[in-house]
């Protein structure tokens, strides 16, 4: 079996992988980052890319490239209100500028753009198709991981192994940390509509809209919708029992301007489940293994804020831990655990406010008993409309916004 060596494994190439590899290159630290697909192309992934990480990008020196990349902007954070009509919750716009929206940007898209840059630094490789199957392990300590790809197999051995491998990690679970789970609500259901009536243009912002115990929301892109279907969680096995039809009038029902366009949804075979989790890691190392991301934390879809608190992550590992890394010396325990100081509060904090959001908006949505925002909520927010900047400062820059470390920083072009 083939061993190889670098200075750092980064296993998953998702926006917290990509992010801390290009990080860590910029260090001059030797980092391989493996990805199991062989693309990027995969559909249903977040798509926000929230203030915080479009001043990264400034910071990093990548901000002309990343607002070259096709996107919307989202001015603010609306809500459903039972007479139809939308409820700003956040005002994007109130903050300053030029960071004052949310880019909607999609996830192949960001992730390609940050691989591009990183290809640019000499110690950074990334390896597609390239799975980590197992954690290896040496004297109590995690020495890297073996790998299979193209039908054979190999190890990597790595002064650090970084576990962002997503929500069903494949080394969390070979670690025995288990995360602490939170009860959520609801589920989501994915799918595609053609959209030829606006083909090529710029797309829209997201459109939410509630009707008894179901929601919806829908994203524009250059020639089809990607909707987002919400309904309580355990609904699965109902829905596709029901069929294709019943789920097509559910949605026509919600969105009747999507009565002929629904028709081309053939079978439940293209309606993607996800079974939304909340949880976090109370531990988020062992000797040797960092976990970051969705790995330690799964976040739910409200506010969109997994890709930017997964990044934050990232930001800070390579802030803590590529002075050690530089100076060759072993990347202790220590060192590990000041990465979660760092980022667990912030990720607590977050994780509260989506408890707070679901329980106040969506529990009783989605038994039934409420459709759309609480009344007081409507009250405050319609008339108190300065209020509506913290939510906004909240979610788009999160507890505690992480800035590009110094020896990352680069000028921009021009």
């Amino acid at each position: 079996m083939t061993i190889e060596r670098t200075d750092v494994l980064v296993c998953g190439a998702g926006p917290a992988g990509m992010m801390l590899g290009l990080l860590l290159a910029r260090a001059g630290i030797k980092v391989t980052v493996l990805e199991k697909h062989g693309d990027f192309l995969r559909d249903f992934r977040g798509d926000t890319v929230h203030p915080a990480t479009v001043r990264l990008m400034d910071e990093l020196g990548l901000g002309q490239g990343f607002r070259a990349l096709p996107q919307s902007r989202l001015g603010n954070l609306s809500l459903p209100a039972p007479d139809g009509s939308l409820v700003t919750l956040g005002d994007f716009e109130a903050l300053p500028p030029p960071y004052n929206y949310i880019a909607m940007v999609p996830q192949w898209d960001l992730l390609s753009f940050l691989a591009e840059a990183a290809s640019a630094e000499p110690g950074f490789s990334l390896r597609m198709n390239t799975e980590a199957t197992e954690l290896v392990t040496a004297g109590g300590k995690v020495i890297g991981v073996r790998y299979g790809t193209a039908g054979r197999t190999g190890e990597i051995h790595a002064e650090l192994t970084v576990g962002c491998d997503g929500r069903h990690s494949t080394l969390r679970r070979q670690t025995g940390l288990a995360p602490v789970e939170f009860r959520v609500p609801f589920d989501v259901w994915w799918f595609r509509l053609p959209r030829s009536d606006q083909a090529g243009s710029v797309p829209a912002s997201v459109t939410p809209v509630a009707r008894g115990a179901e929601a919806m929301i829908s994203l524009a892109r250059d020639d089809y919708y990607q909707i987002a279907y919400f309904a309580a969680k355990g609904s699965d096995a109902r829905l596709r029992a029901e069929g294709i039809e019943r789920f097509r009038e559910r949605v026509a029902a919600l969105r009747p301007d999507f009565a002929d366009e629904v028709k081309h949804l053939a079978s439940m075979d293209e309606v993607f489940m996800l079974d939304v989790k909340l949880n976090r890691l109370r531990r988020w190392y062992l000797d040797g293994l960092l976990l970051i991301g969705d790995a330690a934390h799964a976040m739910s879809p409200a506010g969109g804020v997994g890709i930017n608190l997964a990044i934050q992550d990232a930001v800070a590992a390579a802030a803590i831990l590529a002075e050690p890394l530089r100076r060759r010396r072993a990347v202790t325990v220590a060192d590990l655990a000041a990465v979660q100081r760092r980022r667990y509060r912030p990720t607590v904090i977050v994780q509260t406010g989506q408890r707070i959001l679901q329980r106040v908006m969506f529990e009783a949505q989605f038994s039934g008993k409420r459709s759309g925002p609480p009344p007081f909520l409507l009250f405050v927010t319609r008339i108190f409309p300065r209020l509506r900047m913290f939510p906004a400062r909240f979610v788009g820059f999160g507890p505690r916004p992480e800035h590009a470390p110094t020896f990352a920083r680069r000028p921009s072009p021009g």
